[in-house]
């Protein structure tokens, strides 16, 4: 019964998560929202919906608030450059012999071909995007729940995803950016994400300290068997 009440709990928060995830985010080349106002307001919806997770995040330092602030910016930067100011299409548009470029769209579609392009964007790149997105946001709440619970309980989370990696929710945050940049690649966030990753690993390495503190050879142990952000093919004996 417990299982069953685990998957129903999966498909429930995953369908929550795809209706916004497909609806609110961008759709794919040729589905923009037009309109300055509009675009605006698309920008904040989409900065507010993504930014939401990181309430699944404990602010209690100031070296977890850093890598939060950076991942608003990052989103910040790529919805503002895809809707309002395009940076990157203007320092680049003269390399591809356009002297009126009016998109990124019209920019791409002039260098591969209208029909070409739509296909195989609208086709694999944005979908690879949202899964990639998804599977971070699964991450980021998954991992809330059972850290939560294993600090309800004065316990180390050793269990679920945690049996295969000790910080989701960071991977889960690098996942969503990675997705976003897969999407609609800028200068910016290009150079953000990096920065984003070395970040979230500092803020893992000082957890790790202060679990080995609260839990010792308990945590030792845990450690040696499970990496920190890539699973691996095979997980450790006890």
């Amino acid at each position: 019964m417990g299982k069953l009440k685990e998957i129903a709990q999966f498909i429930i928060i995953t369908v929550i998560i795809a209706i916004p995830l497909y609806y609110l985010t961008f759709k794919g080349y040729g589905y923009g929202i037009e309109g300055d106002v509009w675009s605006w307001v698309f920008i904040a919806l989409n900065v507010v919906f993504l930014s939401l997770f990181l309430l699944f995040l404990p602010f209690k330092k100031k070296l977890a608030r850093l890598p939060s602030s950076v991942y608003v910016a990052f989103i910040v930067a790529l919805y503002v450059e895809m809707y309002g100011i395009p940076l990157t299409m203007y320092l680049f548009a003269g390399a591809f012999g356009f002297a009126n470029i009016f998109s990124l769209e019209f920019l791409l579609t002039g260098v591969f071909g209208e029909q070409a392009f739509y296909l195989f964007f609208n086709s694999y790149v944005f979908p690879a995007s949202k899964i990639i997105m998804g599977i971070g946001i699964l991450l980021v709440i998954y991992g809330w729940k059972q850290i939560h619970k294993a600090r309800q309980q004065g316990t180390l989370m050793i269990e679920g995803i945690y049996k295969y990696i000790r910080h989701p929710q960071y991977v889960g945050f690098l996942m969503i950016t990675l997705g976003l940049n897969v999407m609609w690649l800028t200068i910016i966030t290009l150079v953000m994400w990096p920065i984003l990753a070395v970040l979230y690993w500092r803020l893992a390495k000082k957890e790790d300290k202060e679990m080995e503190e609260q839990f010792g050879e308990e945590f030792l142990e845990y450690k040696r068997r499970v990496p920190g952000f890539i699973p691996r093919l095979r997980t450790r004996k006890q």
